[in-house]
Parts: structure tokens; sequence; C-alpha cells
């Protein structure tokens, strides 16, 4: 089987244990073979957190979730030295992030001195304590999911975390078709838990967990997709617009403070390819960026106040300058 096909597979099976959030879905693969971390925002009970566990079942890879809360500490994340008094020596027991994949449920629950112990870890894979540093799994991933309706007692994500995500998703309520799909679903799985009396059914009904080699080898892949000349100038038209879209229209100067980093400018790329890959393509179009912008930029732009005030977001923002930009 090839890779194309067992990474399709996978996110087929997702597709069906996500019902009514096929964009979530595929914007989960392309964050995971894009090599990035990933951002979920959404209303409660639009299966955020039900996605990111469903898609650790699928790897073969260590799964952990934490949830984030206000009196959570750094050290719970990384891990701390513990004293060893039979020898006088400390030994470093490891935190959650030393999984491959880690589960940051609403983690704009946490005070930003947690949220700035995931920097170094999303930036470099690898963790500083003390004057020990410790690398992190080739694989990692940060899936994390934030609330944005309750900002009571919340802690907004500081720009520096922002820009290490790869993508920032956005979901919102699924069709009254789906909607009824997942009552069904629902009830099957309900039954299924009740009938469920031994390992072997369960085992039975899986789905083949990828390997993490044929993660790796798909990534490379990935980055070995066409991407002509002029596709590449088009990406760098769009990021350079966002720092000063004047030439392209003036009023669109008046919405924006900060563009977006070169960051930004990797992520889309990769992200662009990995779109191109699951729709089945060996190069990169136009359509495959633009698929994926509003996602690569919604977290990394910094709107002006006059922006704001007329209601302009980043999502309206990014539209509008993408319909100045010629399409080669």
């Amino acid at each position: 089987m090839s890779l194309y096909q067992q990474i399709t597979q996978a996110r087929d099976a997702l597709s069906k244990k996500i019902i009514g959030q096929e964009a979530m879905v595929n914007k989960l693969f392309i964050a995971l073979l894009a090599d990035g971390h990933l951002l979920v925002e959404g209303a409660p009970g639009l299966a955020k957190t039900r996605a990111i566990k469903e898609l650790g079942d699928l790897i073969e890879a260590d799964f952990h979730r934490v949830q984030f809360t206000p009196d959570l500490l750094p050290a719970d994340l990384t891990g701390t030295e513990i004293y060893r008094p039979q020898d006088a020596t400390f030994h470093f027991q490891q935190g959650p992030l030393f999984h491959n994949l880690l589960l940051a449920d609403e983690i704009n629950r946490a005070p930003a001195k947690v949220q700035s112990a995931l920097l170094e870890a999303m930036a470099e894979k690898q963790i500083t304590i003390g004057r020990e540093t410790y690398p992190l799994p080739k694989l990692f991933m940060v899936m994390a999911t934030q609330n944005p309706i309750e900002q009571e007692g919340t802690y907004p994500l500081p720009e520096a975390q922002l820009d290490r995500f790869l993508m920032h998703i956005s979901i919102d309520y699924p069709d009254q078709d789906a909607e009824k799909a997942i009552l069904l679903l629902n009830r099957q799985e309900a039954q299924e838990d009740l009938l469920q009396t031994n390992d072997t059914i369960v085992k039975n009904n899986q789905q083949p967990k990828i390997s993490q080699q044929v993660l790796f080898a798909t990534r490379h892949e990935i980055l070995n997709i066409h991407m002509s000349d002029e596709v590449e100038e088009y990406l760098l038209n769009i990021v350079l617009a966002t720092r000063d879209p004047s030439p392209y229209n003036k009023e669109l100067a008046h919405w924006v403070n900060y563009g977006v980093s070169p960051r930004a400018t990797i992520a889309l790329d990769r992200c662009a390819r990995a779109h191109a890959w699951l729709s089945g393509k060996d190069y990169v179009a136009p359509s495959d960026i633009q698929a994926v912008v509003a996602d690569v930029f919604r977290h990394r732009l910094l709107l002006s106040f006059e922006a704001e005030a007329n209601g302009i977001d980043a999502d309206y923002f990014i539209s509008e300058l993408l319909s100045y930009i010629a399409i080669p």
C-alpha cells in the first residue's frame, strides 16, 4: 500500500468519527504532515478534543492530554528534578512534553508563565531545565484547543506563542444532515460499548495505525513536491502584502499594524504542499495556497484599532488582500 493510500485511509476513518467537520479533519492531517503545531478554536461541543484524541489513536505514537487550568505550573508540563536522598543526587522526571502528541486542552485557561513553557518545546523540540537541555521526540506535535465564547478566567496567548502554531483553525456548527448523523453515530457507539465484553471485538474494529516511519517518509515526499517559480512568487507576494498592502490598496494599509513573520512564509509553503499532496497532486497550485492561507495567517496578523472598530477581522482582511494579488 502506497503512502498516499495509508494516509488517506486514516483521514477517511477519522472523518467517519468526526462528522460534519471535514475541513477540520483535513487540516489536522495537513498540520501533522507539515510538521507543525495546531491551534483549534470553536464553541464547546464541536468535537475539538475528540478529533485530536481520535487522531492520536490513528498513529503509532505516545499521546497525552493535559487539561490547562489557572493553577497549572510550568513544571507540570516540562517535568522537574527530584532529589534522591539514597545517593544524594537529582533525577529528572519527564513531564507530558516528552510524549509524541500533546493535547493542550483549553490552553487559554493557563497563565502566561505556563503558556511560555511551551515556547522552546514548540520552536526547537527541546526543553531546558536548569543547566541541562533535553531533546524531545523526533515526532512531536502540540495540538491546542481554546473556547472563544467564555473569556472570564482566561489568559490570551502571547503573540510569540501564537506565531509558533503552524495553523489556527476555526470551526463552526455542522449542518442538519451532519447533526442527524452525529446522533446515529453516538447511539451506535453507546450500544457497542454495552455489547463489547472482550478485547477481540475492539481490535477487529480498529483502523490500522500509521507508523512514524510512514509519517516521516510522507513528509519527505511532500517537501519534494514541485512548486513553479510563478507559484512561489505568488506565495511571497501574499506574505509581503500583509506587511505593506499599500501598493495594492491604500485602505488595506490602514487595517494592519504588523504583517506575518518569515515563520509564516515557511508555514504557508509547507501547508500548501501538504494540501496539494492530500489532494492527490504532485505539484502546488495557487488554489492550494488559497486553501490554507487564512489558517496560516489568521493568528499572526495584528490588525489596527481602525480595523477592529469597523468590524474587520483577519479573515476578511486576508480575503480582501487575495482579491488584489494577481494569480499566476
